[in-house]
């Protein structure tokens, strides 16, 4: 009996032993498993971090797109305005010239048929009487008519060419400022913008100079004046054609400041107001990089 419970004592033993072994054994594989687990995570969050870049690099693309149409369809603007005031700054001349003619002492003695009384009318006679001499009249004294080069060097001279008119002025004092935007020198575009709006605060034309001036802030990452300058827009012209894109912007800087909540609350806004819409499309590609951003 005691021969037999003695190799079954060893056999228990081994079996303990195993066990005892077994334990760190499946430990230290689960760890494994777990370890393995966690890198496949964080592979995944470094895939969804370099989607996420590659978003917010194609947005920025896009908005730089927008920003460079928005200065061409503006431009564009411009030049029609300058094309459309040469034409009525001709119109006024030639209208000027042609009432000077009007008025001349030529069209007054055109309309006066009969002498004056006291004044010797002189009429070349139809007829002469048998054995009179023939009387010669004195040649009439006829103003001459005018010939157009005559005309013209007869109207005084109209104001010079080097002569500026205050809107002329304003609008050269916007392009100067909208070009160095173009030029890439923003600094200088913010001055001269500044500058602008000080010289020119009824201009209809300030809004514009307005989203430049946030504009040229914005793309030098000065992202909290640039929010300052938007706000002040849309507090300034609510109803100008540049609020939606101010209100967008906004959401823009906020963003860009980090400030997830308000951002989202500027930008569903954008959506909610101006729906089907370039700043709405733009809107909602801002808010899925803050969903990614936040992770919800």
């Amino acid at each position: 009996m005691r021969n037999r419970a003695f190799p079954l004592g060893i056999g228990l033993l081994a079996a303990a032993l195993v066990a005892a072994v077994g334990v760190p054994a499946a430990r230290a594989q689960e760890r494994a498993g777990l370890a393995d687990r966690v890198a496949a995570l964080e592979q995944q969050q470094a895939r969804a971090n370099e989607g996420t870049l590659s978003l917010v690099n194609r947005l920025q693309n896009l908005e730089q797109q927008v920003r460079d149409l928005q200065g061409q369809i503006e431009q564009l603007q411009h030049q029609q305005q300058e094309s459309d005031q040469r034409q009525k700054d001709q119109y006024v001349d030639l209208d000027s010239r042609l009432s000077r003619l009007e008025g001349k002492p030529l069209g007054a003695a055109a309309g006066n048929t009969a002498a004056p009384a006291g004044s010797m009318s002189v009429m070349a006679p139809t007829s002469t009487p048998a054995g009179s001499a023939t009387v010669v009249p004195p040649p009439a004294v006829v103003a001459p008519v005018p010939t157009p080069a005559l005309a013209a060097a007869a109207v005084p001279a109209v104001a010079p060419a080097a002569a500026v008119s205050p809107a002329a002025a304003e609008q050269t004092a916007y392009d100067h400022a909208f070009q160095a935007l173009r030029d890439g020198d923003y600094a200088e575009s913010a001055r001269r913008f500044r500058a602008f709006m000080a010289q020119y605060p009824g201009s209809a034309l300030a809004p514009n100079a307005d989203y430049w001036l946030g504009e040229s802030y914005y793309v030098t990452q000065n992202f909290q004046v640039s929010l300052q300058t938007f706000q002040g827009l849309l507090a300034r012209y609510p109803g100008s054609p540049k609020a939606p894109d101010a209100l967008l912007k906004v959401g823009y800087c906020q963003y860009e400041l980090k400030q997830w909540a308000a951002a989202r609350t500027t930008l569903e806004a954008v959506v909610a107001r101006y729906p089907n819409t370039t700043v709405a499309h733009l809107a909602e590609g801002r808010l899925r990089a803050i969903r990614l951003q936040t992770g919800g």
